[in-house]
């Protein structure tokens, strides 16, 4: 990374730490929901901007993973934060298996196949073989944690700190990911899968291997919301949380890692964009943003600040 980039993200990590000071506290909540929207929009981009693969089922490992805290901090009294590892961990091992089920799809039957798995979750949590677990519809309250070592911060300025924490490191992990070895291969599975294999890349390894990394994302993201909802329950993890994820992904970039920001950002306040503009009409108020997004930015928030930034070089070599 080059110095002017690094200055760029010292400057922007410091005005992120130091922002809850100057909010009020909804604000601040309302930001670390969108860290969380991020994460899990991190793990989206992963298995479709980089590896192409096609998943309207991310909401279900969002899913996954809230119950999973829920499950561990309500009957097995284990700390929130070992929890949210344990969120991840489930979650990559989910993914793990499931790319490697559905690793010879392609195209529409993969998009079916996670959509399905969108579809099942909140029945599955409502069964009464698990409910006594789940809580079944009536779902499961929680008791989130305030600051340890009675630091002078409230809870929700803390649980900002742990969420921006956390997004920061797994968008490092996903950088230097992305620029490795694996980071290649993926993309090379995505660009042509048929090119791939007769290069040696084990093409089923890699789609399990990238969903395992993706549905981790959004399990901690999953874990993380539960968290800061204090409730969770079947219904908040229909079919229509993978859409938004995908709209998310699209919006800030699919193929950015850094977009992510801006797609956590755009789901958490369009409610509050669109109110501005119509109480009663949010939703196609929404659509009317998307689709003017997708009018004058077709490579999302990250594909047009490259644009600007590639432009702004030009003209000053072309000064000089």
């Amino acid at each position: 990374m080059k110095t002017p980039r690094r200055v760029a993200v010292l400057v922007l990590a410091a005005c992120a730490l130091a922002l809850p000071f100057f909010l009020w506290d909804f604000r601040t909540y309302q930001l670390a929901f969108a860290a969380t929207n991020a994460i899990a929009i991190l793990g989206l981009n992963l298995i479709a901007g980089q590896a192409g693969l096609i998943s309207l089922g991310h909401g279900a490992f969002y899913g996954l993973g809230a119950y999973t805290l829920a499950v561990l901090m309500r009957h097995l009294s284990v700390s929130a934060y070992a929890a949210i590892l344990a969120a991840g961990l489930v979650g990559l091992v989910t993914g793990y298996v499931f790319g490697r089920v559905v690793a010879r799809l392609v195209g529409f039957y993969l998009a079916l196949t996670t959509f399905a798995l969108a579809l099942a979750l909140p029945q599955m949590l409502k069964s009464s073989y698990v409910s006594p677990w789940t809580g079944g519809a009536q779902g499961l309250y929680l008791d989130r944690p305030g600051a340890p070592l009675r630091l002078p911060v409230t809870p929700d300025h803390w649980w900002y700190f742990v969420t921006l924490g956390i997004l920061a490191l797994l968008l490092w992990m996903t950088h230097n990911l992305i620029a490795g070895r694996i980071g290649r291969a993926i993309r090379a599975m995505r660009d042509d899968p048929i090119a791939a294999l007769v290069m040696g890349i084990d093409v089923t390894r890699y789609t399990a291997l990238t969903f395992g990394v993706g549905a981790a994302y959004a399990a901690i993201a999953g874990a993380l919301a539960a968290l800061l909802l204090d409730f969770i329950a079947p219904e908040s993890f229909t079919y229509w949380l993978s859409i938004l994820f995908l709209v998310g992904s699209v919006f800030g970039g699919m193929t950015s890692v850094w977009g992510v920001v801006a797609g956590g950002l755009f789901l958490q306040f369009w409610p509050d964009i669109a109110g501005m503009v119509s109480r009663d009409l949010v939703y196609p108020v929404f659509g009317a943003l998307l689709m003017l997004s997708m009018r004058f930015m077709p490579n999302g928030v990250a594909g047009t600040v490259s644009v600007w930034r590639w432009l702004a070089t030009w003209a000053t070599r072309a000064r000089l």
